[in-house]
C-alpha cells in the first residue's frame, strides 16, 4: 500500500521580534530670569530752620511792686 500524497497546509508565519533603542532628543529650554524689586524705604530728611525771637520782658519792677 501506497501513502498517499501528502497534505501540504498554508504557511504559518511565526515572528521573532527584536528591539533596537534610538536616542529621540527632548529639547527643555531653560529661561534664567534676573529680576531687580525696587524697594521703597523711607530717606529721612531733616531741614534745620532758625528763628529769631525777641523775649520782650515788658516794664521792670522793683522788688515786687510796678515800676511805674
Amino acid at each position: 500500500m501506497r501513502c498517499p500524497r501528502p497534505i501540504v497546509c498554508p504557511p504559518r508565519c511565526v515572528y521573532h521580534d527584536s528591539y533596537i533603542p534610538r536616542e529621540v532628543p527632548y529639547i527643555h529650554p531653560i529661561v534664567h530670569v534676573n529680576r531687580q524689586h525696587i524697594v521703597n524705604v523711607p530717606r529721612h530728611i531733616y531741614q534745620p530752620i532758625t528763628r529769631n525771637v525777641v523775649v520782650d520782658p515788658g516794664y521792670p519792677r522793683r522788688y515786687g511792686r510796678p515800676y511805674y
